[in-house]
């Protein structure tokens, strides 16, 4: 139960992020600490999905998702898309 209460909480982070993200994208003109922010923002969710993924291959190889840990942003950046 404990995983899936940790991974509704990432998914409800998720959610809360992507509405700032389109709440800034929503803007005209965006001040330097929102792109500041904005940049920030697409890190983190970056950071949290790459969470997630973690935590659904720990799960579906027998391992505890808990094992699972936010990786910095040079790592999770670096990913292709």
């Amino acid at each position: 139960m404990a995983n899936s209460e940790t991974d509704r909480s990432v998914r409800q982070h998720i959610e809360h992020l992507v509405s700032e993200e389109h709440r800034l994208y929503g803007q005209n003109g965006l001040s330097e600490a929102e792109r500041l922010r904005l940049q920030e923002v697409k890190i983190e969710l970056d950071q949290c999905w790459d969470l997630l993924r973690q935590r659904r291959a720990l799960r579906e190889f027998g391992e505890n998702p808990d094992q699972a840990h936010v990786r910095p942003p040079g790592t999770v950046e670096s990913y292709e898309q």
